[in-house]
């Protein structure tokens, strides 16, 4: 009987093709929007990746790590003085303009490390080395800067290379070295020097410091360290964690204190989820409406089943085997084609991509949840269905 179900399913063509087609662009869009919303929500947090650190160190009202308040240079000596407290750095984050030989502008993340330990430094250098930052009038870039930095992005010839010198805020900067890090929120590439220089290439104001990057001592939980340094010095520390889903934990974690900023405040999520609903609401008219009228053509093979013996129970799984066919084809052309595309923006470098497990098993519950919603709607037709129908017929 199933087997029987299956040539009923492929025996009609055009349902068949039109139930796989509404799946998979339901598949695509959800699989594909959930995956970009998450990837630009990682770029949120590129800056806390970049600068490895246990412990940020913030002024208080601070929510978020791409809109840091300046805070007093005093605030590093304050932190040192918490005794669960190992080391603690000073760090500049701001967003400056670089002007290239052709006179154009691009933007930049600057970051400003302790020029002694290199404490924030990036973790994957691909050429120089991180201590020629203290060579005068130095920087290091990341892969980003290559292209973006170039008077030619399209003519690999004139990429930056090491040696290289651009000026920021008319200031001179070599290049010593280039690193491998997460793209900015904001576009830019980013750019490393010593803390003191990144003042010199910033405008002056009276408070300079951006944060301060720190980490417990050995023995001392990094949460623990955290709390004595909020309840002792009246500033706001953040552990420097990858996101969790509770919101409540975001008063102590970076990462989902940010990625929680930009869902509250900003219209990225609605855009997202106001696209994966469609995916959804494509797949579930498609899908019914579809799967109904092929019942219906099919009603008087499943009548005379019914009459010959056939009971609803049996029908039943006929039904929802045909359905979950459909749903299993559709759900996988449209993560292969979901695959294709993250292979281009990962080649491509946007849009942001970033899918975990969870994404696709989340999809497929949806996808069949359609399907069985498509199924219930033929079982209900099939089981007020009466075998005399067939011969009054």
């Amino acid at each position: 009987m199933l087997l029987l179900a299956l040539k009923m399913l492929f025996g009609d063509t055009a349902k068949y093709v039109m139930l796989i087609v509404g799946l998979f662009f339901a598949t695509f869009l959800i699989a594909q929007q959930s995956a970009v919303f998450c990837g630009l929500m990682r770029w949120t947090t590129s800056t806390l990746k970049n600068v490895p650190a246990p412990i940020w160190v913030v002024e208080s009202e601070v929510d978020q790590v791409n809109e840091l308040n300046p805070m007093r240079d005093t605030d590093v000596a304050m932190v040192r003085s918490v005794s669960s407290v190992d080391w603690a750095m000073p760090l500049y984050s701001g967003i400056q303009r670089v002007r290239l030989d052709s006179g154009a502008f691009k933007i930049i993340q600057l970051i400003g490390i302790d020029p002694t330990t290199f404490a924030g430094a990036p973790v994957k250098m691909k050429e120089g080395r991180i201590e020629d930052l203290r060579i005068p009038n130095t920087v290091v870039i990341d892969d980003l800067a290559v292209q973006r930095l170039a008077s030619n992005p399209g003519d690999k010839s004139t990429w930056i290379k090491l040696g290289d010198v651009f000026e920021i805020n008319d200031i001179e900067a070599r290049v010593v070295g280039i690193c491998q890090a997460m793209r900015a929120f904001t576009g830019g590439p980013f750019v490393w020097t010593t803390y003191e220089r990144a003042l010199q290439y910033s405008p002056p104001q009276r408070k300079m410091l951006s944060a301060v990057i720190a980490s417990p001592k050995p023995g001392i939980s990094i949460d623990q360290a955290v709390e004595d340094i909020t309840r002792e010095t009246g500033l706001r520390a953040f552990v420097n964690r990858d996101f969790t889903f509770d919101s409540k934990a975001g008063r102590h974690e970076f990462n989902t204190s940010t990625i929680w900023w930009y869902v509250k405040n900003t219209g990225i999520p609605i855009s997202f989820g106001i696209t994966v609903l469609v995916g959804f609401v494509v797949g579930v008219a498609i899908s019914c409406q579809t799967f109904y009228s092929f019942v219906l053509e099919n009603m008087r093979h499943l009548g005379a089943l019914k009459a010959m013996g056939a009971s609803n129970r049996i029908l039943c799984f006929m039904l929802l085997l045909q359905s979950f066919t459909v749903g299993i084809v559709g759900f996988g052309i449209g993560l292969l084609a979901t695959a294709g595309f993250a292979f281009a923006a990962i080649k491509n470098q946007q849009p942001p991509f970033f899918m975990t497990w969870h994404m696709p098993l989340a999809v497929l519950v949806v996808i069949l949840g359609i399907c069985s919603l498509a199924a219930l709607l033929g079982i209900w037709r099939v089981s007020r269905y009466e075998p005399a129908m067939v011969f009054r017929a």
